[in-house]
């Protein structure tokens, strides 16, 4: 795959040569368990040991999509919380944002995933979420809950078209994604310069400009969810190769990590687009 979110990137278990390490790690752990599993024993017992039920991925700590979808829950639960604590402390978006911002980068180059520090990212995230949530929603009555709707009508229709194998991550779509995250990041960065040094005084900046009486940051705004609704898909694939190469069920916080990362993007350029389409009023 060219491109992924870059929390299933640096997982050996979602890597291309993934499959590989983790048949040799099985491979390896089995062959030290044999001698002593099978060192006295006796016929009978031999016998018995043969006749149980193979183990399913649970007994043999392989990660499973139950308990994929069991962390990913817990990961949201922490932003909810985060959230909460933001919305009534607005002040706390900023510190949110940096400390999601640092938590992310450890998360995406840490090799092996830690839980706590997936929560703690999603603790941060839910600060930031919840302090912007306050300020916008204090601008424009009920754009919160037109984000939240929003948010969530994009990532259950993405998970029901690829549950159906209607869509699916493909090389072309990926370089055309790549390109165009690559060509948004560029028009973020310029745009926020422009608004730091004074060049332009529009509260959104170039996203304020219109063209034929429609704002360029709704018209953006729209194509930037089309590419959070691709990155889901990526998720989503991500997920699928990781378990069907049986990688270890600590590999299931690196989901949840994407996942969060995705949908709290999502959500913020949602918010954003509303709030430019409502200003525009």
């Amino acid at each position: 795959m060219a491109f992924s979110n870059p929390g299933f990137s640096q997982s050996p278990a979602f890597s291309a040569n993934g499959a590989a390490v983790i048949r040799q790690q099985q491979a390896g752990a089995a062959q030290n368990q044999r001698p002593a599993e099978y060192n006295g024993m006796t016929a009978e017992q031999l016998q018995n040991l043969y006749t149980q039920p193979s183990a399913g991925p649970s007994q043999t700590d392989r990660m499973t999509y139950e308990d994929t979808i069991t962390k990913t829950i817990i990961a949201f639960a922490v932003v909810l919380v985060g959230a909460a604590i933001g919305w009534f402390v607005p002040a706390l978006a900023f510190v949110g944002a940096i400390a999601g911002f640092v938590l992310a980068l450890v998360n995406i180059f840490k090799k092996k995933p830690s839980a706590g520090l997936v929560l703690a990212y999603s603790a941060a995230q839910g600060l930031f979420v919840g302090g912007i949530s306050a300020i916008f929603e204090n601008q424009w009555d009920g754009i919160v809950t037109q984000a939240l709707l929003g948010t969530a009508a994009v990532f259950v229709v993405t998970l029901l078209l690829f549950k159906s194998g209607k869509v699916r991550a493909s090389k072309r779509a990926t370089k055309i994604f790549l390109i165009g995250m690559i060509g948004y990041g560029v028009f973020s960065l310029l745009n926020l310069g422009l608004m730091a040094f004074g060049a332009n005084s529009n509260p959104w900046g170039l996203r304020g400009g219109e063209i034929f009486g429609i704002p360029i940051g709704f018209l953006l705004g729209i194509l930037v969810v089309l590419m959070a609704a691709y990155s889901l898909v990526l998720d989503f694939d991500q997920i699928k190769t990781g378990v069907e190469r049986g990688a270890p069920s600590i590999y299931a916080w690196s989901a949840a990590f994407g996942i969060v990362m995705t949908v709290v993007w999502l959500y913020v350029e949602i918010l954003r687009m509303l709030a430019i389409l409502r200003g525009s009023d």
